[in-house]
């Protein structure tokens, strides 16, 4: 049996409770439903809660290059889980372009007729080799990974968040994933109390709760692929990890016991969106100037890059968001994408009508 997070009269998460009740607040008048940017069914109180004690949840996050397991489990209940699709490949996919782009600038730029010593050449003013920074591509992913975080935890008491802490051992020595954590859990740190667990231990965990694990197609969009990673580590609050040893076997094993139950699952990606260009950079035929305009978040017919929509065409229906427009003398259409960022179709702006407002979130059931 799902639950359904609760709220009071100020916002503060509550404990989660069973549907019916819920429904029952709401025919009574004592609930009222709330919007949230994960598109979980919630709701808050309108009158003064029966009791504010709460008892342990805890988050589980299951970190990757281009995927995400979250979970939250309480003792009894699984109440959440999601995959996040990671904006990795898209902005090492940006910054390459860019490189590219400021490299052929400077080339032009240069007068190689000359000598090399005379030639224009940019000075060094300072070391810029060094900093203590992350790369654009990792602060993406870990920036997608906390906003999900801050969003759960304004829907349920989170008093604890698992982080999987990845060692690479044997021959790969380095894994993208590794940058960044020591960042990232400082940002968890300051949510709630966060602890850190190895792959391996999540391992015995979930198999010993008899979770399901794709190995063979990481990127399926299912709870089997990364979200039973994050149940297993939001779990492991719950239990004792100790090692064991009988005449025919040893080993480790966790002690105790908790219910894992359906819950809710979301897929989650970014909108990737464009800022605005100049122009593009190859030209075309049939343009101004032998240039069409590229990126920008805003459109003149009245809707913002990321925004939710219905839009129809021939008769049939699409739920997605908006990527772009195109405006020429005879044609005015707006793109709308899905969560994947795939392109829906192209539509009149007069079929396209706005659900929601951009959450910077694309979010699936």
């Amino acid at each position: 049996m799902q639950r359904v997070p609760v709220l009071d009269k100020d916002g503060k998460p509550l404990m989660p409770t069973k549907p019916s009740r819920a429904r029952r607040w709401l025919q009574e008048g004592k609930a009222k439903i709330v919007r949230n940017d994960l598109n979980v069914f919630c709701i808050q109180l309108l009158v003064e809660p029966s009791g504010c004690g709460t008892q342990p949840i805890a988050l589980g996050l299951d970190p990757g290059k281009r995927f995400t397991g979250v979970g939250v489990q309480s003792a009894k209940f699984t109440l959440f889980m999601a995959h996040l699709i990671l904006p990795f490949s898209d902005v090492t996919k940006k910054m390459s372009g860019r490189l590219i782009l400021r490299r052929a600038r400077r080339g032009r730029r240069i007068n190689r007729k000359v000598a090399f010593n005379k030639r224009a050449h940019h000075q060094k003013r300072f070391d810029n080799r060094k900093q203590n920074k992350l790369p654009p591509s990792i602060r993406a992913n870990k920036e997608l990974e906390l906003r999900v975080t801050k969003e759960l935890v304004k829907l349920f008491p989170v008093t604890q968040i698992t982080y999987e802490y990845v060692k690479a051992k044997g021959d790969k020595r380095f894994s993208p994933v590794m940058v960044g954590q020591k960042v990232m859990l400082q940002w968890l740190e300051k949510i709630a109390p966060t602890k850190i667990q190895e792959g391996w231990q999540t391992s015995i965990l979930r198999q010993q709760l008899g979770l399901a694990k794709d190995k063979k197609d990481k990127s399926r969009q299912s709870p089997e692929t990364h979200a039973h990673d994050g149940v297993a580590l939001a779990a492991s609050n719950f239990m004792k990890f100790e090692k064991f040893q009988t005449a025919n076997s040893r080993g480790h094993r966790w002690r105790g016991g908790i219910t894992v139950t359906s819950a809710p699952f979301r897929v989650i990606a970014r909108p990737n969106l464009f800022r605005r260009q100049l122009h593009f950079e190859n030209p075309v035929k049939d343009a101004p100037g032998n240039r069409k305009r590229k990126g920008g978040t805003v459109t003149p017919f009245g809707f913002r890059s990321g925004d939710l929509v219905r839009a129809e065409k021939a008769g049939k229906s699409y739920f997605g968001w908006v990527g772009g427009y195109t405006q020429t003398p005879k044609t005015k259409n707006i793109s709308v994408y899905n969560h994947n960022w795939h392109r829906l179709g192209q539509f009149s702006p007069s079929k396209v009508q706005l659900i929601k407002r951009s959450t910077r979130l694309c979010v699936a059931s």
